[in-house]
Order: C-alpha cells, then sequence, then structure tokens
C-alpha cells in the first residue's frame, strides 16, 4: 500500500520549479532596477536629455535668480530739432532678476503747437539688451503732445534671470525725436484749408 508520500522525484521536481521561479524573480527584480539607470543612459547619450539632478539645479538657479539684485539705470534726452522737455522721473532702481517693474518718464511739450514725437530705446552694456525686455512702453507708438501738455510715461519691464552674472548695472535710455510727417498731418488738420469764397455775380 502506498504511504500517502509523493515520491522523491516529484519533491525533487517540486523543489527546483521553486527554485526556479525565485531565480527568475531575482532576475525580474534586478532588471526592473537596472531600467532607470539604463534608461538615463539611453536619454543622455541617445537623445541629449540629461535626467539626473537638471530640475533640482534649475530650481537652484531660479532661487539665485531671485536673491539678486540688478542696478538698473534711467536716462533721457530729446533731438535738438525736439522742443520737448524729457527726463526719467527717477534716476535708478534696484531690482530682482524675473520680475516686472515700473517707472515713468517726463516729457512736456515746450512749444505753442501740437507736436508728435518718437522715442528710440538702447540699453547698455550691448550684453544686456537681450536680457531686457520692456512690456509695456511709450516708445512702442508715436507720442502726440499738445502745446504746453505735461505728461508722465510709463514703462514697464522684466530682466531675464539668465543675465550675465558680471552684469551689475543695465542703463536704459531714450532719445525722443520730431516726428515731422506725423506733425505734418497734425498741422493740417488742425488748421484745415479755408474755402475760396465765391465772386460777385
Amino acid at each position: 500500500m502506498s504511504s500517502g508520500q509523493p515520491p522523491v522525484k516529484e519533491e525533487r521536481k517540486a523543489t527546483a520549479g521553486i527554485a526556479k521561479m525565485l531565480v527568475a524573480a531575482l532576475l525580474a527584480f534586478a532588471f526592473s532596477f537596472s531600467l532607470v539607470p539604463l534608461y538615463r543612459i539611453a536619454c543622455q547619450k541617445v537623445f541629449g536629455i540629461r535626467l539626473d539632478n537638471s530640475a533640482v539645479e534649475h530650481v537652484a538657479d531660479a532661487g539665485e535668480a531671485l536673491d539678486r539684485m540688478v542696478t538698473v539705470q534711467f536716462d533721457g534726452g530729446v533731438n535738438s530739432k525736439l522742443p520737448w522737455s524729457f527726463k526719467p522721473n527717477q534716476l535708478n532702481m534696484q531690482v530682482r532678476p524675473g520680475v516686472q517693474y515700473e517707472t515713468t518718464y517726463y516729457a512736456h511739450n515746450n512749444s505753442d503747437r501740437t507736436i508728435v514725437g518718437s522715442a528710440v530705446p538702447s540699453v547698455a552694456p550691448a550684453r544686456a539688451s537681450g536680457f531686457f525686455s520692456k512690456t509695456e512702453c511709450f516708445c512702442f507708438t508715436a507720442q502726440t503732445m499738445a502745446a504746453g501738455e505735461t505728461r508722465d510715461m510709463p514703462v514697464r519691464f522684466i530682466i531675464d534671470p539668465n543675465l550675465p552674472k558680471d552684469i551689475k548695472t543695465v542703463t536704459l535710455s531714450y532719445t525722443f525725436f520730431k516726428n515731422d510727417a506725423l506733425t505734418a498731418q497734425q498741422a493740417s488738420s488742425a488748421h484745415p484749408v479755408a474755402a475760396t469764397p465765391a465772386s460777385a455775380p
């Protein structure tokens, strides 16, 4: 009669099956664990994407940019043909890169007639010009000022956080020029040509 215990061969097969399952599980775990570095290597070598600490480094760089202060100096003048007074209302400002700021320029038409002027901006040093963005500026359009008019002209700007670290001071300057064509149009519209009176019969 059978004792009810499995034969020796069956026990060995069962033990071998369990061992194979354990080895397979270990291999699967090792393979999945190695996928992360393999994925990083593939991204870096094949696609040129770096995954290691890039995000952390960008956050750190952003924090450093917010802690940094840059001096912005303001300057302004007019061409000799334009009878205006024009100057910044403040000469300098301490700003943080990545944050929007606003300043104003004072303008006054010293003449006895309406004149249209156009402002040409410049940024110094030249290397900083690509990192200085004006979001609102009177230089975007021609400015029409009536005789004796006074106006504060706003400028909103942002300095890019990627501004080279060796640049500590940026100068924003404007020169106003008389817009002869638009000034002539204003004059002609203000003084229409009088109609020729009809001759007497």
